[in-house]
């Protein structure tokens, strides 16, 4: 299987559950060929909250304390939820941060209107082409307005999408905790936990956007910014969960673009 998959790319397959133990054949052959693929698929909109909730989680698990609640709400994050993981959210929470999480679909007006400093795209499942029918709009406005943003996983995609860039189903998706990623910020290897099967594509990128982070295995997009506004994105996981911790440190280079955000506005 290992050899069929690295020749041929990701085949579909079923898990049936049969409680006599018999299973019909065919029909779960059946099921499986007439599968359309992820290509195509909304998905984000099957799994994303349906109204808005204020996090009151924890923070990060520490092995000296265990969890712990966040008190001090010194910035306010709006994430929009494509599929949001929990310890993304508990990052925040380390942050000092107040976050609202809204519907993928939420409009730049309501979003706004919820006065965030910064604005926080979530991973999630499904193709970014399908999901990007409505969140593009929606990510252009935050742009074009000056929030500050980050995105993760499906976020990065929708943000390259928003910038004028292309996505595409890879081959073979990139999935586990020890994939090497080139940081050409700092010149430096971070060890990620991916997981993955669309991607940025290189060709054509718009002129204003730049390539922070690459992928040691197949010289595949895992970071962008763009060049004049505080907008950044990585295909990876950096919330540690699982795997790697060396990724952290964009969750504060997020906040350190709300503060110096913040004091543009003061101005």
């Amino acid at each position: 299987m290992t050899n069929f998959i690295r020749d041929k790319g990701a085949p579909k397959g079923t898990i049936s559950v049969s409680k006599t133990g018999k299973f019909n054949i065919n029909k779960i052959i059946n099921v499986t060929t007439k599968w359309s693929g992820l290509k195509n698929l909304d998905l984000a909109k099957e799994v994303t909250t349906k109204k808005n909730y204020l996090w009151k989680g924890f923070k990060t698990w520490k092995k000296q304390i265990g969890f712990q609640k966040n008190r001090q709400k010194s910035f306010h994050v709006v994430a929009i939820d494509y599929g949001i993981k929990k310890n993304i959210l508990r990052y925040f929470s380390d942050f000092k941060c107040k976050v609202t999480v809204v519907p993928c679909n939420a409009s730049y007006e309501k979003i706004s209107s919820l006065k965030p400093d910064g604005i926080f795209l979530s991973n999630g499942p499904g193709d970014p082409a399908a999901t990007g029918k409505y969140a593009i709009g929606i990510i252009r406005n935050l742009i074009k307005n000056h929030f500050p943003i980050f995105g993760i996983c499906l976020g990065h995609q929708l943000l390259g999408l928003a910038l004028g860039a292309k996505t595409k189903k890879m081959k073979l998706g990139h999935r586990g905790a020890n994939h090497p990623v080139k940081n050409f910020i700092n010149d430096s290897v971070e060890i990620t936990s991916q997981n993955h099967g669309f991607e940025i594509v290189k060709e054509g990128l718009p002129r204003n956007l730049e390539i922070t982070h690459e992928s040691l295995f197949d010289g595949g997009i895992e970071g962008i910014r763009l060049k004049n506004k505080p907008v950044f994105s990585v295909q990876y996981h950096p919330e540690s969960n699982p795997g790697p911790q060396d990724s952290v440190y964009l969750f504060q280079e997020f906040i350190n673009n709300i503060k110096k955000n913040a004091k543009k506005k003061r101005y």
